[in-house]
Parts: structure tokens; C-alpha cells; sequence
């Protein structure tokens, strides 16, 4: 009897390693971190300069500025110095703090910021109706103090000082006898100075209340225009060798005074 050969069984198995396989996988993974790089990149080149200054000194400093991240300056404390080359920087952060205000696309026309030798002046400019201060009166309205309140608080995250200066036009003060135009603009300068000290401005930080009556007028050419009528904020520049450790002085000009002061008598409105 014979015996028969064992059956041998051969499985084929068909595999796609050679063609395929998981490198794919790889090459996708590659694609998907270069997509997310560029959005990234994309998303920093649209961002505000306080973000890329933040995103930038993260990856200098990682524990050194992850405290001023953010859209604003809010956070910063005294490690954002405005200086000559960086006030630019803080023009752009207060024009995007200022649109989140009530009824700014109203008052944004009425709004100007530029640099200066100073450093960065601030202006609320009046309209005919009023915008910043009802007429004649000494005390912001509504909207002002949203303005005011809005600056205050990115403003006294700085160590820079600020000068504050009220100005009119030349239209005579004819409500009170023994008040005129000098008396307004220095009490408008200083209503501004109590407002913002209240919700943000370190008191030590303002440096000067100014009031120039209608002595510099905007448009000297058209001395009534009530854009002439206006508070101004500067911001200047911070001078690193008079920080010294000396309590500093308030410097009163003509037509001024401190801002703890009440408005000193100025010359008659009629000028």
C-alpha cells in the first residue's frame, strides 16, 4: 500500500508594503503641521504689535513676559516702556482699546492721536453741538468719560508721565462775570485729570494740568471753530536719567495749575 505525499498548502498573501504601506502617514502628518505653521504666521502678521511683541518675547524670555500677553497693554505693568521708538506701538493699542467704546464710531472723527517731540498727544476735539463737554460746561459728558475711562486704564499701566491741557476758542465766556475762558480750560483739564485718576491713572503720574484758554488755538485762522475747543493728553516720553529716586515736581506754567490746586485766577475772558 503506498503511502501518499502530505498536501502541502500555500497561502499567498498579497501585501502593499512595497507600494504603499504607512509612509503616507508621515507625508500627511508633515502637511498638517506645515498648514498649521502657516495660519500661525498668518494670524501673526494680523494681530496687534502688543501680541507680537508678547508672542516674540515668549520664545526670548518664556517666564519673563508671559504676563503681557494680550490684545492691550493690560498686564504689561511697568515692563512696557513707551520711548521714542515704541510710541508708535502705543498709538495702535489705544486706537484698538478705543473702539471697543460705546458709540465710537460717533466720536472717532473727534479723535486724533500724533507724535510728537512731546511724545504721543491725545486730543478730544468739540464739535458744534458738543461731543467730549456739553457747552460751557466744565464737567465731561457721557460720552467723554466712556473716552476718558477707556485711556485711563491702558494708560496707567505705564510709568510714563502725562500732562493734561484744556483749551477753548475764542468766543468770549458770558455766563458768570468773574469766569471765563481761562477758568474753563484750566477746569476742564483738571475734571479730566479727577476722572481718570479715578479709574486707572496713578496720581503721581500726572505731571502737569495745563489751561491755554484760547491762547493756542487749532486753527488760529479760524479762531472760533469749535474743533479749537479741546482737551489735550500727552504722553511723554520716558526719561530714564531723571528717574533717580528724587519725588517728582510739579511744574506749573502760565495759566496753570496743580492738580490738587483749585483754578487759579487768570487774566478777564475778554482777551
Amino acid at each position: 500500500m503506498s503511502v501518499k505525499p502530505p498536501i502541502i498548502v500555500i497561502k499567498k498573501v498579497s501585501g502593499h508594503g512595497g507600494h504603499h504601506g504607512g509612509a503616507w502617514k508621515v507625508a500627511y502628518a508633515d502637511f498638517v503641521t506645515a498648514m498649521m505653521a502657516l495660519f500661525i504666521v498668518l494670524w501673526l502678521m494680523n494681530s496687534a504689535p502688543k501680541i507680537k511683541e508678547a508672542v516674540g518675547g515668549y520664545f526670548k524670555d518664556p517666564s519673563g513676559t508671559a504676563n503681557k500677553i494680550g490684545s492691550t497693554m493690560q498686564g504689561a505693568g511697568e515692563s512696557f516702556v513707551v520711548s521714542k521708538d515704541s510710541m508708535a506701538e502705543l498709538k495702535d493699542a489705544l486706537q484698538l482699546a478705543l473702539r471697543k467704546v460705546p458709540n465710537f464710531d460717533k466720536l472717532k472723527n473727534q479723535i486724533e492721536m500724533t507724535i510728537t517731540s512731546e511724545g504721543l498727544r491725545i486730543e478730544l476735539l468739540e464739535s458744534a453741538t458738543g461731543t467730549f463737554f456739553n457747552s460751557g460746561n466744565a464737567e465731561p459728558s457721557i460720552d467723554g468719560q466712556d473716552i476718558l475711562i477707556s485711556l485711563a486704564k491702558e494708560l496707567g499701566s505705564l510709568p510714563n508721565k502725562i500732562a493734561i491741557e484744556g483749551h477753548t476758542d475764542s468766543k468770549p465766556y458770558s455766563k458768570r462775570s468773574n469766569y471765563g475762558n481761562w477758568e474753563l480750560s484750566v477746569d476742564r483739564a483738571n475734571a479730566v485729570r479727577r476722572l481718570m485718576q479715578q479709574d486707572g491713572i496713578r496720581e503721581d503720574q500726572v505731571m502737569q494740568v495745563r489751561g491755554f484758554a484760547s491762547q493756542r488755538l487749532r486753527k488760529p485762522d479760524a479762531p472760533l471753530d469749535p474743533s479749537n475747543r479741546r482737551v489735550s493728553l500727552i504722553v511723554e516720553y520716558l526719561d530714564k536719567s531723571a528717574d533717580s529716586g528724587k519725588p517728582d515736581s510739579i511744574k506749573i506754567k502760565e495759566g496753570s495749575t496743580s492738580p490738587e490746586a483749585p483754578p487759579a485766577k487768570a487774566p478777564s475772558p475778554e482777551h
